[in-house]
């Protein structure tokens, strides 16, 4: 954890909203994509992958901390990184 530092976390999810902010805003919904099946599937398995590894971290990270991790699984569902970044910086905030 001592390697995530709040500039970077606040800048990584700021790069994320904009890049996201870019994406739905140049995308055209006539343009049909080149991508084989198979090729989505095996992004989408090793994403999936992925997904649940960060997760272990997070319940591991929590449990260290004492906090509690389930409250992040929804948003973690729906949009994994800023999720994440924000779980970062929510266990690096300090305790009064």
């Amino acid at each position: 954890m001592f390697v995530w530092s709040k500039r970077l976390v606040a800048g990584l999810l700021g790069g994320f909203v904009l890049l996201l902010m870019l994406f739905l805003f140049q995308g055209s919904p006539d343009d049909a994509s080149g991508l084989k099946i198979h090729t989505t599937r095996w992004m989408a398995l090793n994403y999936a992958g992925l997904i649940i590894w960060v997760f272990v971290w997070m319940i591991d990270q929590a449990r260290v901390r004492g906090k509690n991790v389930w409250l992040w699984l929804l948003p973690f569902l729906f949009a994994p990184l800023p999720t994440l970044m924000l779980f970062v910086l929510f266990l690096q905030r300090r305790l009064s």
